[in-house]
């Protein structure tokens, strides 16, 4: 769908869970460049590697920098499932990266710091519309319909 703008209203064309998947990292201290770079560079490396393996299940992302020292990626995921395997997969990316995380952050230097959210939205407990813009979040990661299709709200549902 690319950066293409949609004329007119859309929706994001899915009716079933959502998994919502956001990390980032804040450069600490700027002047200890062995403790944030790896991090810094490990991100692009793993957003590569998922764009290639669409079965491992992430379906789209967007980063978002927050200033000089904080980024961040929301990633949309098929399942909790998928996003834990991947994360456990000794030969993809992530799990060298995080080992090697974690011996650095053992040293206690605290250069650099990292985090990450998971939310698992159940079905119809979200809302999207997106007005003469491209394809963007869940839109992106699903695709998108004229409001109205396939049962799109652009009201949010409450989930009791």
């Amino acid at each position: 769908m690319g950066n293409k703008v949609v004329p007119g209203g859309a929706v994001a064309d899915i009716d079933e869970e959502v998994v919502v998947f956001l990390v980032g990292m804040r450069i600490n201290r700027l002047r200890w460049v062995r403790s944030w770079l790896p991090a810094l560079l490990a991100m692009p490396r793993m957003l590569k590697e998922l764009a290639r393996e669409r079965g491992a299940g992430m379906l789209g992302f967007r980063v978002l920098n927050g200033g000089p020292r904080v980024f961040t990626v929301i990633q949309y995921w098929e399942s909790r499932e998928k996003l834990y395997a991947y994360a456990s997969d000794r030969n993809m990316q992530h799990r060298p990266a995080w080992t090697a995380f974690n011996r650095r952050a053992r040293s206690g230097e605290g250069g650099v710091g990292i985090w990450h959210e998971t939310y698992v939205v159940p079905a119809g407990a979200y809302s999207t519309f997106y007005r003469s813009m491209p394809p963007t979040g869940l839109g992106a990661a699903h695709g998108v319909v004229a409001p109205g299709r396939r049962g799109a709200r652009s009201a949010p549902v409450s989930v009791a």
